[in-house]
């Protein structure tokens, strides 16, 4: 039987950490803890997940010029008309499914509504981050195995 005090505390690490599952087994114990997550976002684990973010493009708008990082995640600044897919999640950045794969896009080419652009992994999970505009990548501001934060710039698409 499990000690409450490391129950109570494995589940302190969860929000303070703002964890939605925690699976922890060894020879003698297995726990596994599972709490709402706030955006309610799906995650499968499978080799490719696939979740749904809330809103993975936000309207840009700044100087062409200004750095990615300078605008907080979902203001907005002037780029021109062209919208920057945003990371929805805190994790590491993937252009292509595998090493030797293609990317999944690259600048210049065109993406329709719910393709796949990139994959995020998180926590061991792979998330599928699709595109949530018609139109053109201009340009990929990320590179592949790069860490990514919340609201952090990966792409600015020309829409269509």
């Amino acid at each position: 039987m499990i000690d409450i005090r490391k129950l109570k505390e494995l589940v302190k690490l969860m929000v303070q950490n703002d964890l939605t599952e925690m699976d922890l087994r060894d020879s003698e114990e297995q726990v596994t803890l599972h709490r709402p997550n706030h955006w309610s976002v799906p995650q499968v684990q499978a080799p490719v997940a696939a979740a749904q973010a809330p809103s993975a493009t936000t309207q840009v708008a700044s100087a062409p010029d200004a750095p990615a990082a300078a605008a907080a995640p979902g203001e907005s600044t002037d780029r021109g008309g062209l919208i920057a897919v945003v990371s929805p999640m805190v994790g590491t950045f993937y252009s292509a499914a595998s090493p030797d794969a293609d990317p999944f896009v690259s600048a210049g080419q065109r993406v329709a509504t719910d393709d796949v652009i990139c994959l995020i992994e998180a926590m061991k999970i792979f998330n599928e981050i699709k595109s949530e505009v018609s139109g053109t990548i201009e340009r990929v501001l990320v590179k592949s195995g790069d860490a990514v934060e919340f609201g952090q710039e990966l792409m600015l698409v020309r829409p269509a």
